[in-house]
């Protein structure tokens, strides 16, 4: 073999050749590197959020956000619309992969259980710092919802609360000449309406897969729903006994069907024909029977405040709320977002855009609000809106209590047996949570 095909010779030209190879690719790579820097230079410099944003929501505040980054040139949004069934998963799943977003939007139910998990920042500091944020305006009980522990870890974006709908042409013929604010006064109603709404008709719908009806009477009560900072059940408490025995009284007169929304056609159509009279729901039922009911019955519905046991009672403070998340690398960008969209003006341009209720107590000066009468009582209910047990297991306590009332409701439970099971469920679920207390009480550590 000729020295220049040796072994050795082919091996070193083969090592020459491949770093030459290298060294050019490199020199490519270095000069569309400087390149795309020089042609986006523009870009790089803006900081970008990302901002995840829960079904029809993300597609309307897509709208907003334009101005948004015009007011902001240094900052740019990056958005992805999550779908609300998969929601909690995703962000359970991003945050198990440190994959969150900067800022979103998430259920008030959902604050208490990421502020357990560490995931979330404490907004404090930004919100005493940002001139005109007015932490004041917010309704109190819907502020609260975000406040762990002491410290706000979430800043309300909109708000739902619960209320009766009712049949004004129906309490009408029925002699109801002053609407119900208490509990006393709301059986007279109930039971006038059912003497005229006809047989086979009712005077109230309280869907049995729905626990919200049973929580918005529970919730009128001082004793708390659960006790000892939230390691045990309090559903044996006077005042829950006293709401849940409201609540079966309503089916034991027959003043409600023992069914759920699914074993009718559709709640709007039955309202209008009649088959109940009031309907506890919430703000986004408006449109709905704007929509649904026909024109000649526009007149024959209103909205009015909650009843409580002795006068105008509270009601739920749900909604979703800002959070920014803990590991985002742009806080401060974050935060301009989160107060941009908390603007009043920005709000009361978001809810001629969804429909969704402010928060606070500006946007419900503008006319769109302050003019429709059908907003009026969810307005005087968010100064009385509470928020519910801020702990991680309380939708699954709340499942506990739908599936117990529906047993009340059918005549399978007593009062006093209900109360006892849930009190039995709830401790069960919370039974983690107080073996985490208990340890970090002992240790002197964070839970």
């Amino acid at each position: 073999m000729p020295a220049s095909f040796s072994p050795a010779r082919i091996r070193a030209s083969f090592f020459r050749r491949a770093a030459l190879v290298r060294c050019c690719f490199l020199l490519v790579v270095l000069g569309l590197t400087f390149c795309l820097a020089g042609c986006t230079r523009t870009e790089d410099a803006r900081t970008t959020v990302r901002f995840w944003v829960m079904g029809y929501e993300g597609e309307v505040v897509a709208k907003l956000l334009p101005e948004f980054e015009r007011q902001h040139p240094d900052i740019h949004v990056d958005l992805q619309i999550v779908p609300w069934l998969s929601a909690h998963e995703k962000l359970l799943t991003a945050f198990a992969g440190d994959s969150l977003p900067d800022v979103c939007p998430i259920g008030n139910t959902w604050i208490p259980e990421f502020a357990a998990l560490g995931a979330l920042d404490p907004l404090d500091d930004q919100i005493a710092a940002t001139p005109g944020f007015n932490q004041a305006d917010f309704f109190p009980g819907v502020w609260d919802t975000g406040v762990i522990d002491g410290r706000a870890y979430a800043v309300p974006w909109y708000v739902e609360t619960r209320l009766p709908f009712y049949r004004r042409d129906v309490l009408a013929k029925a002699g109801v000449k002053t609407l119900p604010t208490s509990w006393d006064e709301w059986r007279i109603a109930l039971r006038e309406v059912k003497q005229v709404a006809g047989e086979g008709n009712y005077s109230i719908l309280l869907p049995l897969n729905e626990f919200e009806p049973l929580l918005s009477l529970a919730i009128q009560q001082p004793e708390p729903l659960l006790r000892d900072g939230g390691r045990y059940g309090n559903f044996r408490s006077a005042g829950f006994r006293q709401s849940l025995g409201f609540y079966k009284e309503m089916f034991d007169q027959q003043w409600a069907p023992v069914v759920t929304n699914n074993q009718i056609s559709n709640v709007w159509d039955e309202f209008g024909k009649g088959f109940y009279s009031f309907y506890i729901s919430g703000p986004w039922n408006i449109a709905k029977f704007k929509e649904r009911l026909p024109a000649a019955q526009q007149s024959d519905w209103m909205t009015m405040p909650l009843p409580g046991p002795t006068g105008p009672g509270a009601s739920l403070a749900n909604g979703t709320s800002f959070v920014v998340f803990r590991n985002s690398p742009n806080k401060a960008a974050a935060w301009k977002l989160i107060a941009w969209l908390s603007s009043p003006q920005v709000q009361a341009e978001f809810h001629a855009l969804t429909g969704d209720l402010p928060p606070r107590r500006s946007p419900w000066l503008t006319p769109a609000l302050a003019e429709d009468p059908y907003a009026k009582a969810f307005r005087e209910q968010l100064e009385r809106a509470v928020s519910t047990p801020k702990v991680p297991e309380w939708e699954r306590i709340a499942t506990e209590m739908r599936l117990v009332g529906e047993q009340v409701a059918n005549g399978r439970m007593t009062v006093d047996q209900a109360v006892e099971e849930l009190d039995r469920r709830a401790d069960r679920i919370l039974e983690k949570r107080r073996w985490m207390l208990d340890h970090a009480d002992k240790t002197g550590a964070a839970p």
